[in-house]
């Protein structure tokens, strides 16, 4: 039986405000350190719920990367885009309207790993997002409340993947830790495993490092626990799995169908874990049911599951088959409006996210939320007439103009390229690492010089729409911020009126105040107004609206 998305008083989802009826076919794939996996899942935005209708599965092991620079090898990427082509061919074929793939550990660490998702935009044309070990742990804690009802109740979650692990404590509602550490089973295996069986030397080592490496994820995670509350483990991941099926043969005599909500204990774990450790590569094969790639690396992944529920104080694990995968979907539902988050602040995980990094860095709310008003008013404004971008970009803009003057928490001087760095480092959720980039790119250019190649912070954007992106709407955020260059909200309003055969664009200011001339603002247009007309080419003509002056003094 699929588990559904439904609404409870005490769920994270509730119904959309819209009568949207009509059934649509989604694909999400998760390019990971180990596998390739794809769902395609129908979903029904009146109930709102999703069903799965297929699955795919590659093992391609982009993390065995070279071991003296750490680049994807060539071998690896290309078992990678075979995969991605057989599921491309399986979402067409079941009539997928879009296509939403996410890259994580091993693509976010390899230093080609953004030259190769390039490739895979060039050859495929499918855009894969690289997203923050953070924003992976969030959309997998997305994917299990998909599929678990937690009731209120703390939870801890556990994914265990090829190149790092996610922890993160929940109860049903907004997330209360995200962590991810990079301990996963096959970058375990590649540098620490290096006999068959592992010897007694490298099994302590191996325990000792994966213990050293999550205890400051275990510690955060505890300290985020109320008195008294004794959360439940949950267990998510091929690794993870595969240990719970081993178990129910052995113990049942025959693996559920499905997993989820499958138990096992931590000291049945330990049996199975000394059990594993005897065994060589061909011996954990004949294990029913192991694949040749699981029993490559299933030690290390055992490891992993055993050290974390030791530091978590946790006696047993409960199965969830929905992880990352599935939480893309719910993503991509909650973007697309078929989803209510009741506790999303201002209205999405987004812009919460971005309302944190503001008030960290001692930002001017006031001030930035009028510059934020402004950018989008111009935006809209232009939309169509000056360039074609549409509600994604204008989110981007939008975080952009909010966050532009955060480099003033390190210094003035320079305040637009500390913004940029601040941006880069600053953790955002529900955005992937290129939108982060393009926050960070546009932030940077609301000031000083336009967007130029010899930049490498440019350069770091490796899609070209991105750089159109920057290019055309950081002069839109020029304009937003000279708007507002007194930080008094001197401006009620601005309109553009297009003159085409003159090709000239008169930007009209309405004063809040009877009397204000805005020099200043008008001022500031004039200075900002370079890169605007050289992008768009055509002639900014800033003015006040003599009228309405004369009007408002009367």
């Amino acid at each position: 039986m699929i588990n559904s998305i439904y609404e409870t008083k005490d769920h994270l989802f509730s119904f959309p405000s819209s009568s949207v009826t009509q059934d649509r076919i989604l694909a999400a794939i998760d390019v990971g350190t180990n596998s390739i996996h794809m769902v395609v899942v129908r979903i029904q935005p009146a109930i709102p719920a999703f069903t799965i209708i297929a699955k795919e599965k590659a093992t391609v092991r982009l993390g065995d990367r070279d071991r003296e620079t750490g680049k994807l090898t060539p071998e690896a990427m290309t078992r990678a885009m075979d995969a991605l082509k057989r599921c491309q061919k399986i979402a067409h074929s079941l009539n997928a309207e879009d296509i939403v793939a996410v890259a994580t550990s091993a693509v976010r660490e390899a230093p080609n790993g953004r030259d190769f998702l390039q490739q895979i935009e060039s050859e495929l044309r499918l855009m894969v997002n690289l997203i923050s070990g953070q924003e992976e742990a969030r959309r997998i804690y997305l994917g299990v409340l998909s599929g678990m009802e937690f009731g209120n109740h703390p939870h801890v979650i556990i994914d265990i993947g090829g190149g790092s692990t996610e922890l993160v404590l929940g109860d049903g509602h907004e997330p209360r830790t995200l962590s991810s550490t990079k301990v996963g089973a096959v970058r375990l295996t590649a540098d620490i495993v290096n006999t068959d069986p592992i010897s007694n030397s490298e099994f302590n080592h191996l325990q000792a490092f994966v213990r050293g490496m999550l205890e400051r994820s275990v510690e955060e995670l505890q300290a985020h626990l109320n008195a008294g509350e004794l959360p439940r483990l949950v267990g998510t991941s091929g690794t993870i799995e595969a240990l719970a099926a081993i178990h129910a043969r052995e113990k049942l005599g025959v693996i559920p169908t499905p997993l989820n909500g499958y138990q096992f204990s931590l000291k049945d774990l330990r049996e199975l874990v000394n059990r594993l450790r005897r065994l060589n590569y061909q011996e954990r094969l004949n294990i029913p049911g192991m694949s040749d790639r699981r029993a490559e690396i299933i030690v290390a992944g055992a490891v992993i599951l055993q050290e974390a529920m030791t530091l978590l104080g946790m006696e047993t694990v409960t199965i969830c088959e929905r992880s990352l995968r599935e939480g893309v979907v719910v993503d991509w539902m909650l973007t697309h409006g078929l989803i209510e988050d009741r506790l999303r602040f201002q209205s999405s995980v987004r812009q919460r996210s971005v309302v944190k990094i503001a008030r960290k860095y001692g930002i001017n709310l006031e001030h930035s939320e009028r510059v934020a008003q402004f950018a989008l008013t111009l935006f809209d404004q232009t939309q169509g007439m000056l360039h074609d971008w549409g509600t994604e970009e204008r989110e981007l803009l939008w975080a952009a103009a909010m966050l532009h003057n955060c480099g003033h928490f390190v210094n003035h001087s320079s305040h637009h390229k500390h913004s940029y760095y601040l941006i880069r480092q600053g953790d955002l959720l529900g955005y992937t690492e290129t939108e982060i980039e393009t926050i960070a790119n546009l932030a940077r250019y609301h000031r000083k010089s336009c967007p130029k190649k010899k930049h490498e912070n440019y350069r770091n954007l490796t899609s070209k729409q991105h750089r159109r992106i920057v290019e055309q709407l950081s002069t839109l955020l020029r304009l937003a911020v000279a708007l507002d260059r007194r930080q008094i909200g001197a401006v009620r309003q601005v309109t553009f009126k297009y003159d085409p055969n003159q090709r000239e664009l008169h930007l009209l200011l309405q004063a809040k105040k009877p009397g204000d001339d805005c020099a200043l603002e008008l001022w500031s247009l004039d200075y900002k107004k370079g890169c605007f007309e050289s992008e768009f080419n055509l002639k900014l003509i800033p003015q006040l609206e003599q009228s309405k002056l004369l009007n408002a003094s009367s």
